[in-house]
């Protein structure tokens, strides 16, 4: 009988042992993740100001007094919540500022949203007002289906919606409701 509670003892044990052994899944990523809401950035920057440089050459300059990152999301983006100001260049020659009160870049999508009081100025003068401006990245084309103001040359053109390539070389306003010519 002492021989048949052992083995009873130990087949109790055994099973045990190996339900706690395979059900224990041991993912760094979720180990990670502990005390991490997906609703929280997982991280912060504060007095961004960052070059990106290619070649030894300034390519462009951002600066944001406040970045968050959501890279944390299965749909990961980052904030600027405060507004962001970039300057790009091209072979060493500044050709555009923006200038927005808000904007998200889309990480997996290469799309940036640019929001509130957006300005986008090139080097040839050419200024754009909009309330909302996207900017796609991969296909380096600016468009917004949003009230504009588009100054070229010696025309301020108004209308609902732009359309453009990033150097404005192909620029359309959308639904014109007005054109003013300036005088010299």
């Amino acid at each position: 009988m002492n021989i048949i509670l052992k083995h009873k003892t130990v087949y109790i044990v055994t099973l045990i042992a190996v339900t706690m052994f395979f059900s224990c899944d041991n993912r760094l990523s979720d180990v990670q993740k502990m005390g991490i809401s997906e609703n929280e950035p997982i991280g912060v920057a504060e007095n961004l100001n960052l070059k990106q440089i290619d070649s030894g050459r300034v390519e462009a300059i951002l600066i944001s007094p406040k970045m968050l990152d959501y890279s944390n999301r299965a749909f990961a983006f980052n904030e600027f919540p405060e507004g962001i100001n970039l300057e790009l260049f091209e072979k060493g020659k500044k050709t555009a500022t923006i200038i927005a009160d808000y904007a998200m870049i889309y990480n997996k999508t290469n799309l940036i949203d640019l929001q509130g009081h957006v300005i986008l100025a090139t080097d040839t003068k050419d200024t754009l007002f909009a309330e909302q401006l996207f900017f796609d990245q991969s296909k380096q084309w600016v468009f917004t289906n949003r009230p504009v103001t588009f100054r070229t040359g010696l025309d301020k053109i108004n209308g609902n919606g732009f359309d453009s390539d990033a150097k404005f070389e192909k620029a359309e306003v959308l639904e014109i409701n007005g054109i003013i010519t300036l005088d010299e």
